[in-house]
């Protein structure tokens, strides 16, 4: 019963994940400095600046998750 709650809530998870929006944010003073610009280069260039710093947050609770999930699955080894 518990293994159903887990995929059903891994399920959920990636569905949620997988159908996001997409948005195009900036602050103000980026917005207006990169506007000025006609080629667009420096604004993609924050833009991807933006994502990669997003990122790495992400990533490092996921690797804290995995730790922790092989931890506690490595307990369970040793009790059984």
């Amino acid at each position: 019963m518990r293994i159903k709650k887990n995929i059903k809530a891994l399920l959920i998870l990636a569905v949620v994940m997988l159908l996001s929006l997409n948005a195009n944010a900036q602050c103000a003073m980026c917005r207006a400095a990169l506007e000025s610009e006609e080629g667009g280069v420096k604004a993609e260039a924050v833009n991807d600046g933006i994502v990669y710093l997003m990122v790495i947050p992400y990533v490092l609770v996921g690797v804290l998750g995995y730790a922790i999930y092989r931890l506690k699955t490595k307990k369970k080894k040793i009790a059984n």
